[in-house]
């Protein structure tokens, strides 16, 4: 019977973002659903010049979802029963612009956006542009990790490492992304602008990451 030993590997890596995220979130509404879509169109045209001012290309916004939803309310009737009215149409969009994380260029597309009169919502995430590479130096790590486990544990037994068997791992998805915050509401775009303050230039904490990995190796 083969004997073995089982041992998990706990890998660390901490890597500097590089790359930035930016989700634009706008919305139109109106009693008409041609005007709600007229408006969202004219919004998203405001963007589009933004991110060309920028210096990117329009092609470079993307759509990542789009709803259009009827909107109702609650209401009181004069015989005191409660019924649901129309209020309007609700038009959605959430964009995505991606570029390199460089000196200024945020702070660019931030103003660009603010002076645009486009009312979108921001989100900012601060990620890697190779997650592949980021995930290799954590797996890598944790190889390292068993290795070194499973080696002070057959010395204190007096017996051998042999050959590695197998590896258990279970792919799950790596949240790449700095721990940092930078998020700006719709309502403090247009004072951004009328001030035509610049976004401040701000450096985003490293992303700590750790997975486990389960090693199996026959012992002699």
């Amino acid at each position: 019977m083969t004997r073995t030993i089982t041992v998990k590997g706990t890998g660390s890596v901490s890597a500097k973002p590089d790359y930035i995220i930016l989700t634009l979130s706008i919305s139109a509404e109106d009693m008409a659903y041609e005007r709600a879509m007229e408006e969202a169109a004219r919004r998203i045209g405001l963007l589009e010049e933004a991110a060309v001012q920028a210096g990117f290309a329009k092609s470079d916004l993307k759509t990542t979802s789009f709803n259009v939803n009827t909107q109702y309310e609650t209401i009181t009737d004069p015989q005191g029963g409660f019924r649901r009215q129309f209020t309007g149409y609700v038009c959605a969009y959430r964009l995505k612009l991606a570029f390199d994380l460089t000196a200024g260029r945020l702070a660019a597309v931030l103003s660009a956006i603010a002076g645009s009169g486009a009312k979108a919502e921001l989100h900012i995430a601060f990620t890697v542009k190779d997650p592949a590479k980021v995930r290799e130096e954590l797996l890598a790590s944790a190889a390292a990790n068993a290795r070194e486990k499973a080696a002070v544990l057959c010395r204190a037994s007096g017996v051998e490492l042999g050959e590695l068997l197998r590896i258990n791992y279970d792919w799950s998805e790596l949240r790449l992304v700095s721990q940092t915050r930078y998020a700006m509401e719709d309502c403090v775009m247009p004072m951004m602008a009328a001030a035509k303050t610049c976004a401040p230039e701000i450096e985003p904490d490293d992303i700590d990451l750790s997975d486990t990995a389960c090693f199996v190796w026959e012992i002699e």
